[in-house]
């Protein structure tokens, strides 16, 4: 059960605002200033927050500020809930970091439809979606910064990794010298094409079965590099 924190200086809004929420399944602790709420941040960590921007020193957006500037506390979700409804106030809260910003006075339901809203937007952020690239016993994750070729691990240098990476994305499209350099090595980069090709060299002695007969990295002459169609 999602646990959230309500901090809002007028004692109704905090019960509105709690009742709504622990009907909607969250679990709700309520505070009556920013202090106290972040003192409560410290000690234990909230899934996300509804805050109250006009409430007694420190206001709500000095708390946000606060929040966003402490490692511990910089992901939590923020919602900000205030009576300040002009687009000027919309965009200083936002751009100090809340997620979502609720004008006074407003719908319980949209309140709690927003809080799941940005709840599934922070998973989503927290867990990325694993992306594994295979071509026969070749496999290449991503995630786990791993290669296999028949079942054994290949170990590649960062450049070759993300050289492998970069033309397995692109299997069956010709990518050019400068492409692979402006991908791979960056913008920044001043080295030369020829990079690419020595990379490529070492890549096939690691993944081919025949590095003189290479059949996944195939040199496209005079373009560049392609890796081999599914």
């Amino acid at each position: 059960m999602a646990l959230i924190y309500i901090a809002d200086d007028e004692e109704n809004i905090r019960n509105i605002v709690a009742i709504g929420l622990k009907d909607s399944g969250f679990e709700t602790k309520e505070f009556a200033d920013g202090t106290s709420l972040l003192r409560e941040v410290h000690q234990k960590l909230p899934d996300a927050i509804v805050l109250d921007w006009m409430m007694p020193r420190p206001d709500g957006l000095a708390v946000c500020r606060m929040l966003r500037e402490d490692e511990a506390t910089r992901s939590v979700p923020i919602l900000m809930l205030t009576a300040r409804g002009e687009e000027i106030d919309r965009v200083l809260g936002l751009e100090i970091g809340a997620d979502d910003y609720i004008v006074k006075p407003f719908s319980i339901k949209e309140l709690c439809a927003r809080v799941r809203a940005v709840l599934r937007r922070t998973a989503r952020e927290e867990k990325p979606a694993e992306e594994v690239f295979r071509h026969g016993t070749l496999v290449v994750d991503v995630t786990r910064h791993q290669v296999l070729r028949d079942g054994k691990t290949v170990d590649l240098t960062a450049k070759e990794f993300d050289l492998l990476v970069m033309l397995m994305k692109n299997h069956g499209r010709v990518l050019t010298r400068d492409m692979l350099l402006d991908k791979v090595w960056g913008v920044e980069y001043f080295g030369d094409t020829r990079t690419v090709d020595v990379h490529v060299r070492y890549l096939r002695q690691k993944i081919e079965r025949n590095p003189d007969h290479p059949v996944l990295i195939q040199t496209v002459r005079g373009v560049g590099y392609r890796f081999a169609e599914d």
